[in-house]
C-alpha cells in the first residue's frame, strides 16, 4: 500500500510544493528554513525519486516540467490535509506566526480591502507578512489549486463561476455609481440616460475582457455607450476623470478608495443594475489549517470597509 511513497522522503514534497509556489530557490530555502545548496541537494533527490526534471531554470526563475505541473495542485492538496489533520483547529498563535500569505488581486480589489486588513493584521500580528500578486484571471483557480496563493480576491458575476475544488465567502456587496469630475459640462445636477449613452466613457478591464456587466445590459437595451479608454488597471484612472470630461462607472467603495472626492460628483446610475459582490476565494485543501482559518476571520472582520460614497 502506498508504494510510490516508499522511495519518496516526505519532506521532499514540500520543497517541491515551496518551490513550485515560489519560482526561486532562495525564496523557497528562506521559506523552509534551508541553506539554497541544502534546497538544491534536495531537490536533486527528488528528481532521482520521480525521475523527472521538475525544474527548469529559465530567465532566472524556476520553471516547472510538465511533470511538476501535472501533480502540483495534488501536491499541495495532500500537504494541505495533512497540516489540517496534524494540529488543532485554534491552535494559531497569531502573535507569534511568521507565516507569509499571498493574495491574488487587482489594484481595484486590493484598494477596497488590503489597507484595512494589513493595518488589522499589523496590529494583531506583526511577524505575519503579506504578499500580494497580479491577479492574472477572473479568480485565479489555476493559482489557488496549484497552492501558490492562499487567497484570490474576485468580484462575482453571473458568468463567472469558480473551478470545482474552490471555496469562497463573501467580503462584501455594493452598487455601482458614475463618477465624473467637478465642473462637466453636461452633467451636473443629475444624470439622465442620454447624459450618459452621450458621455464619453473609462473603462477598467483588468483581464482583457471584452465587456462587462454594464455593457451587458445596455446590449440588452440595444443601447451602448461610447467606451473613449479601455485601461488594464485602475491606477490612472482618477487622473484621467478628473482632468477630463469622460465618466467612469464602478461600485462605491473603489470610488471611495481609489478617487479624491472632492474632485467628483457622484450619481446613480440612470438604469437598474445588479449589486458587485466581492468575494474572497481559497482552496479546501488548505481551508481547515489553523492559520488559514485565523486569516479568513480576519478578511470577514474588515469587510464593512470605508464609508460607503452617496450618490449625488
Amino acid at each position: 500500500m502506498y508504494s510510490p511513497l516508499r522511495k519518496i522522503d516526505m519532506n521532499l514534497l514540500l520543497v517541491f510544493d515551496s518551490l513550485y509556489r515560489h519560482g526561486s530557490v532562495t525564496d523557497a530555502a528562506n521559506e523552509l528554513a534551508l541553506s539554497p545548496s541544502a534546497l538544491s541537494h534536495a531537490l536533486n533527490r527528488l528528481r532521482m525519486a520521480l525521475e523527472d526534471q521538475l525544474f527548469v531554470r529559465t530567465g532566472g526563475r524556476m520553471v516547472p516540467t510538465a511533470r511538476a505541473e501535472s501533480i502540483a495542485a495534488k501536491v499541495s492538496a495532500a500537504l494541505g490535509s495533512l497540516s489540517s489533520c496534524l494540529h488543532e483547529p485554534g491552535h494559531f498563535e497569531a502573535g507569534k506566526s511568521r507565516e507569509t500569505f499571498i493574495f491574488a488581486a487587482t489594484d481595484y480589489t486590493a484598494a477596497v480591502i488590503l489597507p484595512a486588513l494589513v493595518a488589522r493584521i499589523n496590529r494583531l500580528a506583526p511577524g505575519i507578512t503579506i504578499k500580494i500578486v497580479y491577479s492574472r484571471d477572473f479568480n485565479a483557480d489555476d493559482d489557488l489549486l496549484s497552492g501558490k496563493v492562499d487567497f484570490a480576491l474576485g468580484f462575482e458575476e453571473e458568468q463567472n463561476h469558480p473551478r470545482r475544488g474552490i471555496e469562497s465567502m463573501t467580503c462584501f456587496t455594493d452598487d455601482y455609481v458614475v463618477a465624473v469630475r467637478h465642473g462637466h459640462p453636461d452633467i451636473q445636477d443629475s444624470l439622465t440616460q442620454e447624459h450618459y449613452l452621450s458621455a464619453g466613457h473609462v473603462v477598467v478591464r483588468p483581464w482583457m475582457e471584452t465587456r462587462g456587466m454594464i455593457d451587458r445590459y445596455l446590449e440588452s437595451q440595444q443601447v451602448r455607450r461610447r467606451i473613449v479608454v479601455e485601461l488594464p488597471s485602475l491606477m490612472i484612472a482618477p487622473l484621467i476623470v478628473s482632468r477630463s470630461d469622460l465618466v467612469i462607472t464602478l461600485p462605491k467603495r473603489g470610488i471611495a478608495s481609489v478617487f479624491d472626492m472632492k474632485d467628483l460628483v457622484v450619481f446613480a446610475p440612470p438604469f437598474p443594475t445588479p449589486q458587485y459582490t466581492l468575494k474572497a476565494y481559497y482552496s479546501p485543501a488548505l481551508g481547515n489549517s489553523p492559520g488559514h482559518l485565523w486569516m479568513r476571520e480576519q478578511i470577514l472582520a474588515i469587510c464593512d470597509g470605508p464609508e460607503p460614497v452617496h450618490a449625488g
